[in-house]
Parts: structure tokens; sequence; C-alpha cells
């Protein structure tokens, strides 16, 4: 029988055949009249898609690209700063904060689980310069309540910075970037926009504008100051990724085609269908009789299982792989062997659902040995879309 392969990865994730046509015709020059009318489309397409009224900026990076301009542009060496961790993402804040010098007051969740929320109420001081955080923590398949975070911080160190990476959580999970008082909210572009890796974008409040102005730590190329100059002209400071970002126009437009031509509406039914689709994976893989690794606080852009006690996960991946061209990913770190992921974020639909859950029928029966009958994944998933279409 032939195999289709599939994606199912957390980033890189599918991509869009639009974006591929766009990035394939994308044969102009970074500075002429015709890419800087494209560059300038983006960026007001990303300000609609982030949902803010402040500047974003568009870097030609990987989305640590963007943490790291994050560090660089609003500290200074000897600042303190507080860092929340619960997964490899997080500890990379505290791995950035580090190496430009910042003195991090830490924040731990253990893997699986979100933050107490009087813990971080506990950690925060005026005297810290920023708060850096996930929405979604990506190795773990967790949420974070970022809205609870930003209420906190207004409480205890309202001028702490709130810096929050948003590269899985855009497009799968709710921001309210000016009401919250967020001040940058980083996203990436092989996540729910579905393009390939390459771009890295973030909004960026007035408040951190103006601590750009006093910090001190050295930065060149992620020098946001030089992309906010050079973006009113619609160019970036250095050379752009020429193709991804004229990919990038490409599925913006078409999330905006699937609410009739609207931005908005159509961020909010990508986020309902990232959603929808992860309920209705987590139904289906609990009735196979698989633990949810992240019972309490389930994001939408992943969902991470554990495997029976005795058993590796990288079987699972491996036999998915081996078996249906499918492709998901193992854990992460101390994860590796513990808990596989499932990404719904991005170019997935229900179908994609039904198709995961009927290859995972197959590999929990004859590959892990589990009491299965063949359908029973699936009516899981096809009772929540049933409940969530009929809303």
């Amino acid at each position: 029988m032939i195999r289709k392969t599939r994606l199912y990865t957390p980033g890189p994730t599918p991509l869009l055949p639009d974006a591929q046509f766009a990035m394939a015709a994308a044969d102009i020059h970074h500075r002429t009249p015709e890419f800087r009318a494209l560059f300038q489309k983006v960026l007001a397409q990303l300000k609609v898609f982030v949902g803010t009224s402040n500047d974003v900026l568009l870097l030609s990076s990987s989305g640590t690209g963007a943490m790291e301009a994050a560090v660089t542009n609003l500290t200074s060496p000897g600042d303190r700063v507080l860092v929340l961790t619960a997964g490899k993402f997080g500890e990379r804040w505290t791995g950035l904060v580090k190496a430009f010098g910042c003195q991090p007051d830490v924040v731990s969740a253990p893997y699986g689980q979100t933050f107490d929320l009087d813990q971080i109420r506990a950690a925060l001081k005026p005297e810290q310069k920023a708060v850096f955080v996930q929405a979604t923590e990506t190795s773990t398949a967790v949420r974070h309540d970022i809205e609870a975070i930003a209420k906190l911080r207004d409480q205890m160190a309202p001028n702490t910075l709130l810096v929050v990476d948003g590269i899985t959580g855009l497009g799968t999970t709710r921001f309210d970037v000016d009401g919250w008082g967020i001040d940058i909210l980083i996203g990436g572009s092989q996540k729910a926009v579905m393009i390939p890796p390459g771009l890295a974008y973030l909004s960026v409040s007035e408040r951190a504008w103006a601590a750009m102005e006093t910090s001190k730590n050295p930065r060149y190329y992620f020098d946001l100051r030089k992309e906010r100059k050079n973006a009113v002209k619609g160019e970036s400071a250095y050379t752009p990724a020429v193709a991804l970002v004229a990919g990038l126009v490409a599925a913006l437009d078409y999330i905006a085609g699937q609410a009739g031509g609207d931005l908005e509406k159509g961020r909010i039914a990508l986020v309902n269908n990232a959603e929808v689709n992860a309920a209705a994976t987590r139904a289906g893989l609990v009735a196979l009789g698989f633990t949810l690794f992240a019972p309490t606080a389930p994001a939408a852009a992943a969902t991470a299982v554990a495997v029976p006690e005795g058993m590796d996960s990288g079987t699972v991946v491996k036999a998915l792989k081996a078996r249906f061209a499918l492709v998901t990913a193992n854990g992460q770190g101390e994860m590796q062997g513990k808990i596989f992921r499932v990404a719904h974020l991005g170019f997935f639909d229900y179908l994609d659902t039904v198709a995961l859950l009927g290859a995972m029928e197959h590999i929990a029966k004859d590959t892990l040995g589990l009491p299965v009958v063949y359908g029973q994944a699936v009516e899981a998933a096809q009772r929540v879309y049933a409940e969530a279409v009929k809303q």
C-alpha cells in the first residue's frame, strides 16, 4: 500500500500549499518598491494576527532569535529578572538571561504542570526588570495562564515588563495583548502560520521601546530600534528572507479567507480549530487507555501523552512513522522515552485528527498490545467534534 507522509510535530508544521506557491514565485529583490509593498502588507497583517495596536517587527531568524532580542534590547548586565519555567523552553529563558549578565529569580513548575500563582506572587519584586514566560510550553504541551500572570505583575510590580514566548501560543490561544499589558509577544513562522522555519515576529509595546533607550546589553543584528526605523520605509535592517515573507503574506491571506476576508475573525477561527482538534485528540487517546501528560492545563498547540509503565514513547513514534509515514515528536530532554507529542496548530483539520487516531488504534493494538476495539478512539473524537460544531 502507498503511504502519504503526514507531519504532526509541533514545529515545523505542515506547509500551506498557497504559501509554497508564493515562496516559489518570490523572485524579487528586497530593496525594490515591489518588496516594500509586500513587507508593509505583512507587517500590517501581523498586527491583526497578533491582535495589537503595538508595533510588530519581523526578523529573519528562528523564534529563539526573537527571544534573544527581547533579552538584549530590554536588559542590562546585573538586572534582576523573573523567569517562569516549566520545561525545556522555559529553561531556555534562564540560559538566555544568564548569557547576557542578568540575575534571574526562577519560579519552576514540574514538567507537565503549570505554575502556582501564589509562588509567582511571592517571587514578583518591583526591582525586577522583566518577567519571561512561555504561553504554551511546547516540550510538555502545557498552557500557562498569561492573563493571570499579567494581573499579578500589575499588582505586585507594575513597572516590570512582561515578555511572552507565544511561538506555539499564537494561533492556538486567545491573547489580549494590549489589555493584559504584554510588552513583547513572540511568534515563529514554522508554527500556526504554516510556513517553513526562518522568520520570527514580535509585538513591542511603548514601555518596551522606552526601556531600550536605557538598556546596556550589546545588540547588533537583533537591534529592534533599527528594525523599527527601517520598517517605516517597508524594509528590514538587513537582508530579509524574501521567499518566507511572500509565503507569510499568502498564509495570512489564507487565514483571512477562512472568515470571508476578515483576518481578525480568521485568527479566532484558527484558534478554535486548534482547540477542537486538541480536545478531540485528547478524548481519543484517553479512550485508548493512554494518560495525558498535562491533564490540568492542556495546550491547544499540542497534546503530550504518557505511555504505559515500562514502555518507551520512542516505540510509538517509530511505529507510527514506519507503518503510516505519520511523524510525531518524542519527549525532549528528561522526558524523552516517557511521552510523545502530537500537534494541532496551523494547517490541521478535523479529518487529520481522525486519521491520527485511526492510526493510533492500530499501533496501540498491534505494537503496544493494548485491548483496543477498532473505532473507539475515533468515536470519542467524533463526539467532541459533534458537540463543538453544535455551538
